[in-house]
């Protein structure tokens, strides 16, 4: 199994280097979808089928937007200008992830600190996790059997976002009678 991942693992270096150095952005496209689809192997063989679950939806969804958005344009990599415009985008852009970051940690320390009172739900999957279900990975087995109809809803939730998505995108409208 450990040479397994190793390969797998090898396979997505190679993707990587050879998305970043390739002139051709659908040929950098497909390493990207290498890369991820060898991640999702990378989960199923650890026993973490939600984290495969969700990988091949993001990146079967992920592939599809960049396949078609190079489609629509030139396939060819072009290099920009950096100018001051460019300089003012990347300072408001810095200036703005500072803030969020600032944010985040002001945030953070309000949080409880781990198996405090606040979080004995957590102790009792930890405690019963293994026993209640028979799953070896606690993580699918809080997702897929204590918390099933939350991860359905969320399923649910991203799937209407993409249908959403995919009808404001088409590029055809509906025919009028």
């Amino acid at each position: 199994m450990i040479t397994l991942l190793f390969l797998l693992l090898g396979i997505m270096i190679l993707g990587a280097i050879v998305a970043l150095e390739s002139r051709d952005l659908l040929s950098s496209i497909i390493c990207l979808g290498i890369i991820g689809y060898s991640l999702t192997i990378i989960f199923v063989i650890l026993q973490a089928p939600d984290l495969a679950i969700v990988q091949i939806i993001i990146e079967t969804l992920t592939l599809v937007i960049l396949i078609a958005a190079v489609l629509k344009t030139n396939r060819e990599d072009t290099t920009e200008s950096f100018g001051w415009k460019k300089m003012l985008i990347w300072g408001f852009g810095l200036v703005v992830i500072f803030l969020v970051m600032m944010a985040a940690i002001r945030a953070y320390r309000h949080l409880p600190a781990f198996a405090s009172p606040g979080l004995q739900l957590a102790a009792y999957y930890l405690d019963r996790g293994l026993a209640l279900t028979g799953a070896a990975n606690i993580v699918a087995a809080i997702i897929l059997d204590f918390r099933g109809y939350d991860t359905l809803g969320e399923a649910t939730v991203l799937f209407t976002a993409v249908v959403g998505t995919m009808t404001v995108l088409r590029k055809t409208g509906r025919k009028e009678k």
